[in-house]
């Protein structure tokens, strides 16, 4: 987009607002002075929200439902601290007439499910501003725009615009404008964001620097160099150019791996007086370290120091490391020694990466020689765990072991390079980490026997282990199924005073839902809650899916229910796995309950919890409750998936509903959701059961043209089905299509054809595919459920005179097995091989 030929108005004070500390403030409202009524009613409902369990049958919740309005509403949700509590309370609030949401309400539950980046119930929200017909000025559009596009639902923030533009709830403004754009240069779509930018300017609306900054961050993002050059250039000749601006150029070229381009574009901001901020220092040094370019990283972190900026460990530990890699090993050394003068202690990291740099081992001596004269006990502690960290790093983790064993228990350290480097040194008390590199290894290696043996040791000499290697070695124990083992380290660690973290319990938690341990998952539950932990998802929904998977499904359900009343709202996926076990075991209506349950909590179930209930329905030929499911997804936001059209399209299929069917087949196609074989293959199937070989014929060649590739499965329907509408000799030209595809056909399907070319008196035919299911293994045994077919046609072709002797050869030769036949005296003459 020629940027050039669009007229530059500045924009008023209104913009400025963008770039404040708190962007949104402008669009909450000032709540002083409330009256102390409606915050005795505030306090009141949270309370009551966030008690667990919570009963929605609460007398209080009657008395306090017509005293509702939007600020008491609003502050409500800023004081409840979980996003499924106050979307409960939101929805609830929405059922309570005649009271209804304005936009504050929706932009603060908005900015709480942008905050959690809970997509699902924010596009849900964003349908449901529209379908109320909420009006908004044009400030809480751009607030609630950004909500999107903060949650990643850039596509849904344009969406919004759109509609509230065309039903006259909202006219924009520059400000909503500028807010679109933001959102917009999150994404990939450059022409949306051009197009956008012109329709701004048609409707009269100005630039200025924080309306092109998006447009510049999005070219950048995309690496359209000459385009991020011209609006940059755009920028500085209207001398809007800023620290920020610049950053964000400057940061593009080094992730481009234009280096060189960065430190000119350095040079100029140094021109104009402009700084690096602190944080653009690092990630630009970050970036030139990784692009391999050193030299410039040194050079920019000369400048970072000169503007009075005092670098710490981390950024020590990066350039001594790019230093390492590129065996500067002197200059390295003057960073460690420049890293000590300014009283920074470097940590075991940088240590290690300075032991592994050296290719020779006297250097390593020297340095090992160097380190270890003055040193005080902790500075000769940081250095042996900098040599066990190397040794862990390169892979010798026993040989770490060994080495720590000689230092705790005082043996011979051994005649290595090592034990050189050791030997006749005045040997330190190892301290907690130095156990713990050394255990952390071991764990990760898989000789935890060997962790709690030097877990054990560690704690006789008097070192203390800390919060993570408690964690550690309880996750590796749990990890490894020793439950009994993790839960008396939990214990002993309470017992120490170290508090135990919500990743300590789930390591535990984790344990017991592999064990199907549902009681003690339970009893968990109940202390995760006093401590404020919340249980990991992965966990509870493994457990529900695992006894789902052998038959309890009772049992999962009640597992939810009580992890509900503990205060835990299981995640969607966890319910969906209940669906689909109880859809298993014929539970349909169960499963409903189950669903409108979950979505009485305030739940949005997604698109797999909808496809579990429609197979359930549609398997149970229930199709017009299954579409009313359709609808209602439609109704919530989702879009149907393939997967969901398919199931219909089965149901229908399968209950002689064929015209609904391929209606579906075109919705599908003009919702933009393209059929697949699976698609085809449930209509090309149905039309042939139908009787109307014809029009699966057509459905066949769309597929082709459609450039879906049939699947063996889809061959095999469509041959099966010609055969049994009496096509034997069109099946047949497709069975040889198959074949030349490599795919090979089931038993079913030559049965079906050696059935069809019997009916249409072709008995030599009929006998040619007999003789391919012999010579290809696909003869029938006695259980097979075709076998009867199979024994009745090879009658039939011994009683033809045509095929009557090519029978009997085939039997002589043991071919075709005489017991299948159980005739015997029919066929006369044949001597059956041995």
């Amino acid at each position: 987009m020629a940027l050039s030929k669009l007229t530059m108005k500045p924009f008023q004070n209104l913009s400025k607002s963008i770039k404040a500390n708190n962007p949104f403030s402008i669009f909450t409202k000032n709540l002083c002075g409330f009256p102390l009524d409606s915050r005795n009613i505030t306090n009141d409902l949270i309370s009551i929200f966030t008690k667990q369990p919570f009963s929605p049958n609460n007398p209080e919740l009657e008395s306090l439902a017509p005293l509702l309005n939007t600020k008491v509403v609003e502050t409500v949700l800023n004081g409840l601290k979980n996003w499924k509590i106050a979307l409960h309370f939101f929805t609830w609030a929405s059922n309570q007439g005649p009271y209804k949401h304005n936009v504050y309400a929706y932009n603060a539950m908005a900015s709480i499910l942008s905050r959690a980046r809970q997509k699902a119930p924010l596009r849900a929200l964003s349908i449901d501003v529209v379908n109320s017909r909420c009006l908004m000025s044009p400030g809480a559009l751009g607030f609630l725009i950004r909500c999107l596009g903060n949650a990643g639902l850039v596509v849904e923030a344009n969406l919004l615009f759109d509609q509230v533009q065309k039903m006259g709830l909202c006219v924009p403004n520059s400000y909503s404008y500028t807010c679109l754009l933001e959102v917009l240069s999150k994404s990939s779509c450059i022409d949306l964001l051009e197009m956008r930018l012109k329709e701004m300017h048609d409707h009269g609306w100005g630039f200025d620097k924080y309306t092109l900054t998006p447009v510049l961050q999005v070219y950048c993002n995309m690496a359209e160099f000459d385009k991020a050059l011209d609006v940059f250039n755009e920028i500085h000749d209207r001398g809007w150019v800023d620290e920020y601006v610049f950053s964000i150029l400057v940061l593009a070229f080094s992730k481009w791996g234009k280096v060189d381009k960065a430190c000119e574009l350095i040079e100029t901001m140094e021109e104009k007086n402009v700084r690096l901020n602190k944080k653009t220092f690092c990630s630009l040094i970050y970036g030139f370290v990784k692009e391999s370019r050193v030299d410039k990283a040194l050079h920019l972190f000369d400048k970072m120091k000169k503007s009075g900026f005092t670098p710490d460990i981390s950024l020590y530990d990066v350039i001594i490391g790019g230093l390492c890699v590129n065996k500067d090993v002197k200059k390295a050394l003057c960073l460690y020694s420049e890293m000590k003068g300014f009283k920074i202690q470097p940590d075991v990291k940088i240590v290690t990466k300075l032991i592994s740099s050296f290719s020779k081992e006297e250097e390593l001596t020297c340095f090992f020689e160097e380190m270890h004269e003055d040193m005080d006990p902790k500075a000769s502690t940081l250095l042996y765990n900098s040599v066990l960290n190397s040794l862990v790093d390169n892979g010798s983790v026993h040989k770490a072991y060994h080495l720590l064993q000689a230092i705790t228990i005082g043996n011979c350290i051994g005649d290595g390079e090592i034990g050189k480097l050791f030997r006749g040194k005045a040997m330190v008390p190892p301290n907690s980490t130095t156990f713990s590199i050394v255990i952390n290894g071991l764990i990760k290696t898989g000789g935890l026997d060997l962790a709690v043996g030097l877990f054990r040791e560690m704690a006789r000499i008097g070192c203390k282990p800390d919060l993570l290697l408690y964690n550690n070695l309880i996750d590796g124990l749990c990890t490894s199924n020793r439950l009994q083992e993790s839960c008396g380290l939990l214990q002993e660690m309470e017992e120490s005073g170290i508090e135990p973290t919500s990743f300590t319990n789930n390591c535990i938690f984790g344990c017991l839902c592999r064990r199907h341990d549902i009681s003690g998952a339970l009893h968990l539950l109940k202390k995760m809650r006093i401590h404020g932990h919340v249980p990991w998802i992965k966990h509870s929904t493994s457990l529900v899916k695992e006894l789902c998977k052998h038959g309890k499904e009772v049992e999962a359900c009640k597992f939810l229910v009580n992890m509900a009343e503990e205060g835990f709202q299981p995640d969607i996926v966890a319910y969906s796995a209940c669906l689909d076990g109880l859809i298993k075991i014929q539970e349909v209506d169960q499963a409903l309950k189950l669903f409108q349950d979950i979505c009485a909590q305030g739940y949005c179930p997604d698109v797999i919890a909808y496809n579990i209930l429609i197979k359930g329905l549609c398997k149970t030929q229930r199709i017009a409750e299954a579409q009313n499911l359709l609808h209602e997804m439609e109704e919530k936001g989702l879009v149907p998936s393939a997967v969901t059209y398919n199931t219909l399209i089965d149901g229908l299929c399968k209950t002689d509903h064929l015209e609904e069917a391929m209606l579906f087949l075109s919705m599908m196609i003009e919702k933009e959701r393209e059929p697949n074989v699976i698609t085809y293959s449930t209509l090309i199937n149905g039309l042939c059961n139908a009787g109307r070989p014809d029009d699966a014929l057509v459905l066949w060649n769309e597929m082709g043209r459609k450039g879906c590739a049939p699947s063996s499965i889809a061959y095999m329907a469509f041959i099966h089905g010609l055969s049994n509408c009496g096509r034997p000799n069109e099946a047949l030209v497709y069975l040889r299509e198959m074949e030349e595809r490599e795919m090979k056909p089931d038993t079913y399907v030559y049965v079906g054809l050696l059935s069809a070319f019997l009916v249409d008196s072709n008995q030599p035919l009929a006998f040619e595919i007999l003789q391919e299911m012999v010579d290809k293994g696909k003869f029938p045994d006695l259980h097979d459920k075709n076998h009867i077919s199979v024994r009745n046609a090879i009658l039939k072709l011994s009683e033809d005179a045509r095929t009557s002797s090519s029978i009997k050869n085939l039997l002589a030769k043991g071919s075709i097995p005489s017991a299948s036949l159980s005739v015997t005296g029919i066929i006369d003459g044949v001597e059956p091989a041995i």
